[in-house]
């Protein structure tokens, strides 16, 4: 039986652990590098092409997070404190609905945002409180290409529009 397809108005993502691994390389002169997964850069083309705003929301604030957030065409919002209170604000200024927005994250700090909105998903090696609260807990850890995953799997996106172009 093929799964009930999810149309989120807004789909927020965290970085760290979600479009990326988790991990840092840093260089001794002190920038720092991230591993994130290419297949998810045709999934934001996608939700692009399906009408679907996406949204970085990263406590972390790296100019790493911005170049990713600037190659994926996506608006990033970083050095945030308080996920929840920011994403509530965006969402009252964009018109969005926070029954509407889809959020994935994976640690401790999205848990605030994550409990307000009307769809939480997170990778596999998500904390465990964070997997506990997720209607859905996806197969792939982070920066395996979960928006890839969440756009082909849950959401049953039509990839093959896209790759005909």
């Amino acid at each position: 039986m093929k799964p009930k397809r999810i149309t989120p108005k807004l789909i927020v993502f965290d970085f760290d652990g979600v479009l990326t691994d988790n991990r840092v390389l840093v260089f001794d002169d002190g920038r720092e590098a991230v591993l994130c997964n290419r297949a998810d850069g045709l999934a934001f083309d996608l939700f692009r092409q399906e009408g679907i705003p996406a949204l970085i929301l990263s406590t972390e604030k790296n100019p790493v997070v911005a170049a990713r957030a600037k190659k994926l065409k996506v608006p990033c919002l970083q050095g945030i404190g308080d996920k929840k209170t920011v994403l509530q604000k965006y969402c009252r200024k964009e018109g969005i609905r926070l029954e509407g927005v889809l959020y994935v994250g994976n640690d401790l700090n999205d848990l605030g945002a994550m409990r307000m909105v009307g769809h939480r998903a997170c990778p596999s090696d998500a904390h465990p409180k964070v997997r506990s609260i997720c209607q859905t807990v996806l197969q792939c850890r982070g920066g395996e290409g979960v928006a890839r995953e969440l756009a082909e799997k849950v959401m049953a996106l039509p990839f093959e529009d896209i790759a005909g172009k």
